[in-house]
């Protein structure tokens, strides 16, 4: 495995200790990557860095930073104007509070990142990291990472690593009222049954390693194929979806659909097959036999008191 290398280097502030830190990318990109190329000779396309109004192409060195102000008016920064910004977090993620993991929304998270501790760092990393292992909580924290500030989640994550989560600030999460087409049917309770008896039918834990990028995988096999010269193979069509006439013939279409497939891999963990409760006319987790219609609601099973 290649060492990784370190983006920043600073401090964690949890009170008035202090433990030195160094910041890795803890996720890659895996996406196939193209150049974009003149058809007839398959040269790569050139982007120029060209200044419309002296009508050249421009140096690196001759670019700088700018902000408009107003239509047609900048303001320029140099990095110089950037490291003098008072701010506290350009070396030092400062922990300002601790949460429980499950009151974070996902969609505050931005980009993930492992913490290690630095020279003379480690025994009060070993203990942040103790401590919020029995307390069940993490830390959130703000952290300046190349000239842009973000709030932070800070966690324990395995094998002994602190990983850090950027996150966004409230502002930056666009607001749902703009969204018009959410509305709130009538659902009937056998609708409701049905729906959460197909999650039941998914459940199970989660294992990462089981899943793969199969459009990555299919097209890299596409490239393989053109490279060997090769004709490629043919696509087969997408199942058409239309318009859902019975919502319950479907849901109960999707749990045979679901149980059919946990049978054909057996090896797959689930939480909750035991547990499960009974569909009426769909196929039981364990035996395959169909369920029996139970009582219309109000009456007593038979049997019953």
């Amino acid at each position: 495995m290649d060492a990784l290398r370190s983006l920043w280097k600073g401090t964690i502030s949890f009170g008035l200790v202090t433990i030195p830190v160094k910041l890795y990318a803890a996720t890659e990109s895996k996406d196939l990557r193209f150049n974009l190329l003149h058809e007839p000779c398959h040269t790569p396309i050139q982007y120029r860095k060209y200044c419309p109004r002296c009508e050249r192409e421009v140096e690196g060195g001759e670019i700088v930073k700018g902000y408009e102000v107003e239509q047609g008016r900048y303001v320029t920064l140099t990095d110089e104007d950037f490291e003098s910004v008072p701010v506290m977090a350009k070396r030092t993620l400062e922990i300002v509070a601790f949460v429980r993991l499950e009151e974070i929304d996902p969609i505050y998270y931005d980009k993930t990142y492992y913490l290690e501790p630095g020279e003379g760092g480690a025994k009060a990393y070993a203990l942040l990291r103790r401590a919020m292992e029995i307390t069940g909580r993490v830390a959130i924290a703000r952290v300046v990472i190349r000239s842009r500030e973000s709030l932070a989640a800070l966690r324990v994550f395995r094998d002994g690593v602190i990983a850090m989560e950027t996150m966004h600030f409230p502002d930056e999460v666009r607001p749902t009222a703009g969204l018009t087409g959410i509305t709130a049917p009538e659902l009937r309770p056998q609708e409701i049954e049905m729906a959460t008896g197909l999650i039941e039918s998914l459940t199970t834990d989660f294992a990462p390693e089981r899943f793969e990028n199969e459009y990555r995988k299919a097209l890299l096999d596409v490239i393989r194929a053109k490279a060997a010269g090769a004709p490629p193979a043919l696509a087969q069509a997408a199942p058409e979806h239309g318009t859902v006439v019975d919502l319950m013939e479907a849901l109960r279409a999707s749990i045979a659909a679901a149980e059919g497939r946990r049978v054909a891999a057996p090896g797959v963990p689930t939480r909750t097959a035991a547990g499960r409760r009974a569909i009426p006319g769909v196929p039981g987790p364990r035996t395959g036999q169909v369920q029996p219609p139970g009582p219309p609601a109000g009456e007593p099973a038979p049997g019953g008191p």
